[in-house]
């Protein structure tokens, strides 16, 4: 992935994601938005190691974060060195590869709808204290609404889109070969971006290097391919 710089994301984008560095104990941060008329897409993070977070897990689809959007409630991983995970074996394998002591994922939730998600790594282990726990609900309270916000934006014009498809954050890419994918294997969006994930991980690569192939026709899925 390329190196991160203010010019990766709108002014705006970097001020989402550092306002929970400068209220938390934390050393990086990633936010991911997803419904509406956005696919799921990181919005913006503080360093190239939090993108990598996010990327990884978005390629595995598996980790901390996938657990806390499918149950809603925040995962919390203070030592996450010494335990173990078998809801995410390969991303915990990865993960020790890394800096990172402690992981803390917040979904980005506004009553029944599902917004996004906020991905918070330290290289220090420790847990999050009462006062902390709270500033970083406030804060994702504050982002899923500025998220949303976004994903109206979106859907009323896609001139006035914050998230652009030139940004190397964008899964734009990834997004179009899962169609290409489900039309080559004539199953479900879900079922083709599990495809993808698959193949990329079986090969040592990215979702977004195999979606590169697919898009430029560089590779084909057939009942064969996999």
């Amino acid at each position: 992935m390329p190196e991160l710089s203010s010019s990766d994301c709108g002014v705006e984008d970097v001020a989402l994601c550092a306002k929970f560095l400068d209220a938390l104990p934390v050393t990086g941060a990633a936010v991911s938005v997803f419904g509406g008329a956005v696919p799921e897409t990181v919005v913006c993070a503080t360093d190239e190691l939090a993108a990598r977070l996010d990327e990884l897990q978005f390629d595995l689809g598996e980790g901390p974060r996938w657990e806390a959007v499918r149950t809603r409630i925040p995962v919390l991983e203070p030592r996450v060195r010494e335990g173990e995970h078998p809801l995410w074996p390969v991303f915990f394998s990865a993960l020790l590869d890394t800096e990172v002591e402690a992981l803390y994922d917040f979904p980005l939730t506004l009553g029944a709808l599902d917004v996004g998600i906020v991905e918070l790594y330290s290289t220090t282990s420790g847990a999050l204290d009462r006062t902390d726990r709270a500033k970083a609900l406030v804060l994702a309270n504050q982002t899923a609404w500025n998220l949303l916000d976004r994903l109206l934006r979106v859907k009323e014009s896609t001139a006035s889109a914050t998230i652009t498809e030139a940004s190397p954050l964008s899964r734009r890419e990834i997004h179009q070969a899962t169609g290409m994918v489900l039309v080559q294997m004539n199953v479900t969006p879900t079922d083709a971006l599990l495809l993808l994930r698959g193949h990329a991980f079986a090969h040592g690569k990215t979702v977004r290097t195999i979606a590169g192939d697919v898009v430029a026709r560089r590779l084909q899925f057939t009942p064969e391919t996999e």
